[in-house]
């Protein structure tokens, strides 16, 4: 075969390849479009996923908008715990499921599981800037004040290496964010203060602990850490959102994400 021929066939393969491609993407946006007309409530998605976007919220659309349970998502029990909220709303969770395990293997104090189980759970769930700050907001109300201060400081800590401990400027984030990011300044200010508190090593730990490229023959089952949660993590009896924390409303955001108001 000589070389025109072969490029030929090559971007007869490509173009095929792409079409099938987009084919696919096309079924997926058609069902998830199908699933959005079966329902008999208008839903629309959360101020924060849409500034500076048109939120669709006019034209002939008359139905009532969505308040209450989303069809679309698994039922939440009438008193949910910490658990159900890893089976049915942060799922697939094993960005910090890993990390919890990573840090159970390398021999880690229990508040540090614990944390490391947490530290990005509103990421999953709720909203990704300042996640650290917003993951301990969520669980201070239900751990120790040492737990939600490492959750909270590793928001800092993670853009800053700690030779002495092995942690390095993650390489990911290189490719996230670029070669030339820098944190902002009151990054740097809260890394300064965290780094000569008490608690640093446990927030620090965290980073250590934290898996920036996840395994994906690895599946972890939160039933792993059920003991350690059940000593370090305060379950309401009313079930989370129900109790009256300081909190309670942002993990019925979670169990309710398209409610319109």
């Amino acid at each position: 075969m000589d070389r025109r021929s072969f490029l030929n066939n090559l971007s007869v393969a490509a173009t095929a390849a792409i079409g099938s491609a987009t084919t696919m993407v096309g079924k997926a946006d058609a069902l998830e479009q199908a699933m959005s007309d079966e329902l008999d409530r208008r839903v629309v998605t959360p101020f924060a996923c849409n500034i500076g976007a048109d939120r669709g919220e006019g034209g002939s659309d008359r139905r009532p908008f969505l308040m209450g349970d989303d069809p679309r998502l698994p039922a939440m029990p009438a008193r949910p715990t910490l658990i159900d909220f890893y089976k049915y709303r942060f799922a697939p969770a094993q960005h910090v499921l890993q990390s919890a395990r990573l840090a159970m293997n390398n021999g880690s104090d229990e508040k540090v599981i614990m944390a490391c189980l947490l530290h990005d759970i509103s990421v999953m769930s709720l909203i990704r800037t300042d996640h650290g700050y917003w993951c301990a907001q969520m669980v201070r109300p239900y751990v120790s004040e040492e737990i939600a201060w490492a959750i909270e400081k590793h928001q800092a800590l993670r853009f800053f290496p700690d030779a002495s401990l092995g942690y390095e400027y993650p390489e990911a984030y290189i490719r996230y964010f670029g070669a030339d990011y820098k944190p902002e300044p009151y990054i740097r200010a809260e890394y300064e203060r965290a780094r000569k508190h008490k608690w640093y090593l446990t927030s620090r730990l965290i980073t250590i602990n934290d898996l920036y490229s996840f395994e994906p023959d690895v599946f972890v089952e939160v039933e792993e850490f059920t003991d350690v949660i059940g000593r370090n993590f305060r379950q309401p009896k009313e079930g989370l959102g129900f109790d009256g924390s300081p909190t309670a409303h942002m993990w019925r955001s979670i169990i309710w994400p398209n409610n319109f108001l």
